[in-house]
This record gives C-alpha cells, sequence and structure tokens, in this order.
C-alpha cells in the first residue's frame, strides 16, 4: 500500500491506526465503517483540510476539473484546480494535495485519482461542485454496502 501511494510503510501504519483511533476503519475487520467515512468526507474533510486556489502553475487537474466531475459542470467553471506538477499536461490555480505524494499516486492510479479530486471537490468547492462531489461519491459508496 505505501509504494503505490508514496508513503513508507510506518506512514501507512501510523495512518490506518489514526483510522482506527477516530473509528472510521473497524479494527477487528479491517474494514471502513462506511456511514463514519460518509460523515467524515462530507462534513469533516473541508474543516481538517482546508483548501484555497493558489498562484497559477502547472500541473494535474483536480476538483471539478477531472472528467469525474466535468461532465456535469457547466462549461465555463474557472479557474481551473490542479495540484502542482511541473509534468502536469495542464494550466490552473495551484491547490495543495492532502499529502505531497498525491500527484504521483494519482496520475499512476485513475480510481484513486477520481476519489482524490472528489475530496478536493469538497475541500474547496463552492455549494454546486460540493452537492455534485457528494452525489458522485454516494454513488460510488453504494457500490459497497451500508
Amino acid at each position: 500500500m505505501g509504494s503505490a501511494l508514496g508513503m513508507s510503510a510506518s506512514e501507512v501504519h501510523a495512518a490506518v491506526r489514526r483510522l482506527q483511533e477516530a473509528r472510521l476503519l473497524d479494527p477487528a475487520s479491517r474494514k471502513v465503517r462506511l456511514q463514519a467515512f460518509r460523515s467524515f468526507l462530507f462534513f469533516g474533510v473541508p474543516y481538517a483540510f482546508p483548501a484555497h486556489l493558489g498562484e497559477p502553475c502547472r500541473g494535474i487537474p483536480t476538483a471539478w476539473a477531472v472528467p469525474v466531475l466535468s461532465k456535469t459542470a457547466s462549461a465555463n467553471h474557472s479557474p481551473l484546480p490542479v495540484w502542482p506538477d511541473p509534468g502536469g499536461t495542464a494550466m490552473g490555480s495551484a491547490v495543495r494535495p492532502l499529502y505531497r505524494s498525491v500527484p504521483r499516486a494519482a496520475s499512476a492510479d485513475p480510481a484513486l485519482y477520481d476519489w482524490l479530486a472528489l475530496v478536493d471537490a469538497l475541500r474547496l468547492g463552492e455549494p454546486v461542485q460540493r452537492a455534485r462531489a457528494q452525489a458522485e461519491i454516494e454513488r460510488r459508496l453504494a457500490a459497497y454496502g451500508s
């Protein structure tokens, strides 16, 4: 898991321990407690991990700029949020990622990229973008059961 996320084994271990302490991960089954996870995403993440648009830069599109949300977003929404990355494909306004390895990990895993971009829409979006992200997250979580 650590190599896929660009994190050391000790960082992953500490993160899993924090998830258990926060009651987001059941220690016995090692499964995510979906209702608690949903509540944290929608109501905790924007406060625990606030984000804002920064200086113009080259980077990797995130939030409402990714296909999972841009399909339903208005055509002229600007500015384009990006994770700063010199190898990125877009020019936009910098958004500090949740963790320094996010751009690399997201580039290697399209499903992870979608999830991280949805979380960024919750962190930095206006009510319309947040609602779209919440609807898409609900749709995806429904596949896991309640």
